[in-house]
């Protein structure tokens, strides 16, 4: 259906064009028309036209200044002109308009109708583009929940690289670098600092979800994750690191406002806890200060910064240099962590070159816990007398270089130990897989036989598998079982049969085909071959 608009102050002209359009396009228009510049636009205004063929000179107000006025609350409408003067300058008007056709009067009956199914199949591809358009934007409502919850998800549970943080901003939008969470529980009531009936409600919540999280990206602009248990885990992105005084209190407001508002359309009772503002990969952290919060105090939002929560740290401490540095130890980084090692050591050697014991001091921490890490994170074997000479060794030390060597040294050795016995785990798993498979190649071994060997997992063991040999374990069965078959070819022993069931093929036509798809000839010819050289 197409809305048409005649404007023209002659009747015959308006009767011939409704008369070519009802005959040639029957039901699928609606006519409307009006005679003067004004009638025009109130006309576009009500009846929102698709098309409009314009007469340019019409008393009042001509037909250029109608149609600079109906597009501005009709910037899709497609515009015919015609005109008894075939001047230039109300043709350039037109074309600055976007006037598809300048028709000049007399109007011949093909041209019209030419004109007119031109601009029905713009309006066509214009709808079409715009179904589309809605189409993706409806699949992309059903998706983006998804994606954000598994964003929240990565960040919570910590199962994220950096690459994945940098994909997810990419695919939400997310353009800053920092954010907070919020901690959003839900319960029947609040009693003292938690909520009542956590099963139930969580249940009610899950009902009430798409509510709940379209009012918290109306009030915070946030990744919402999906309900787990009780709460519901939502990041809001900030630009700074810092959330000033003003901002925190505003944030407090509003969070009040939205428990409130979210109580009265759900019947159920929130309370809001709020972290602290910090990069993305440290989301996990506040949240845990979000949820922190809450268990701190009664009231119905907390946010930690205003609570005894956490630790604080003095002057210019590098507090995020440290962070760094145990993080670089845990993914065994040798030399990123050496580097900063070195890095702290020098802040420490600046700012207080006279405290020798303070130095010592958290020297002999940041190697504990660097040790501690490798331990819990490297499988390493805990023995209570490996750091006897630890606190002797610094002790006798009053020279800061030396002190840094030490120093540096032990957090790479916590990063070697880390590095080393991943792989000394991994090799050992790796060597008792192929020595298995070379003892029962014979038989009808699979991944999940081997992996129950190894004792770890049929997924993770075919990644390690893959790392190791560049081959899956098919690929890799299939190379041993035919280097033996190369072996038995070789002598005039055992029957075709027999071997193929030697090298652990139960079918002989299977055996051929897999045979010469490895060595590009089959069991047979590669025998006669071997027999003819």
């Amino acid at each position: 259906m197409y809305k048409i608009m005649l404007a023209d102050d002659e009747g015959i002209v308006i009767d011939s064009l409704k008369f070519i359009i009802e005959k040639e396009f029957g039901d699928e228009c609606v006519i409307e028309y009006a005679k003067t510049g004004r009638k025009v636009i109130e006309l576009a205004e009500n009846f929102r036209p698709d098309i409009a063929v314009m007469d340019i000179q019409m008393p009042g107000i001509n037909g250029i200044e109608a149609m600079k006025e109906i597009r501005k609350n009709n910037p899709g409408i497609i515009f015919i002109v015609m005109s008894a003067y075939d001047k230039f300058d109300y043709a350039k008007e037109a074309i600055k308009l976007g006037v598809l056709e300048y028709i000049t009067k007399p109007m011949e009956k093909n041209k019209i109708i030419s004109v007119l199914k031109r601009a029905m199949e713009m309006i066509e591809k214009e709808r079409e583009k715009r179904s589309n358009d809605l189409l993706v934007k409806e699949k992309l409502e059903t998706v983006v929940p998804i994606i954000e919850s598994g964003l929240i998800y990565n960040i919570l549970f910590q199962e994220h690289f950096l690459e994945d943080i940098e994909n997810y901003k990419s695919i939400l939008g997310i353009t800053q670098d920092y954010a907070y969470m919020i901690a959003v529980v839900c319960g029947d009531a609040q009693e003292g600092n938690h909520m009542t009936n956590a099963i139930g409600s969580s249940v009610r919540m899950q009902k009430h979800y798409q509510e709940v999280r379209e009012s918290l990206k109306e009030y915070f602009g946030c990744i919402v994750g999906t309900v787990m248990a009780n709460k519901l885990a939502v990041l809001v992105p900030c630009e700074n690191n810092k959330m000033d005084y003003n901002e925190r209190i505003e944030l407090i407001e509003k969070s009040r406002e939205l428990v409130r508002r979210m109580r009265k359309k759900t019947d159920i009772s929130f309370r809001i806890g709020i972290g602290g503002v910090k990069e993305l990969q440290n989301m996990s952290e506040s949240y845990d200060e979000a949820l922190n919060a809450l268990i701190m105090t009664t009231g119905s939002v907390a946010h930690v910064d205003d609570l005894p929560i956490g630790c604080d740290y003095a002057g210019d401490y590098p507090i995020d240099l440290e962070k760094k540095l145990f993080e670089e130890v845990e993914k065994g980084e040798i030399n990123n962590a050496a580097a900063t090692a070195r890095m702290f050591f020098d802040w420490m050697a600046e700012t207080s070159p006279d405290s020798l014991m303070e130095i010592r001091t958290k020297v002999l921490e940041f190697a504990l816990w660097a040790e501690h890490l490798a331990y819990e994170k490297g499988g390493m074997t805990y023995r209570f007398n490996s750091r006897q000479d630890y606190l002797p060794s610094i002790m006798g030390m009053d020279d800061l270089d030396q002190l840094k060597d030490w120093f540096v040294e032990k957090i790479m050795t916590a990063c070697q130990n880390i590095l080393s016995k991943r792989t000394e785990k991994s090799n050992s798993i790796i060597e008792m897989a192929k020595d298995y498979i070379k003892d029962n190649y014979s038989k009808d071994i699979s991944l999940d036989d081997v992996s129950r060997i190894v004792n770890i997992s049929p997924y993770y063991f075919s990644k390690l598998f893959k790392e190791d040999t560049g081959e899956n374990f098919i690929e890799y069965l299939t190379g041993i079982r035919i280097e033996k078959a190369k072996e038995l070819l070789n002598t005039a022993e055992y029957s075709m049969k027999e071997i193929c069931t030697m090298v652990g093929y139960s079918d002989p036509n299977y055996f051929s085909r897999s045979f010469k798809k490895n060595v590009g000839v089959t069991p047979t010819e590669y025998k006669e071959g071997k027999r003819e050289a």
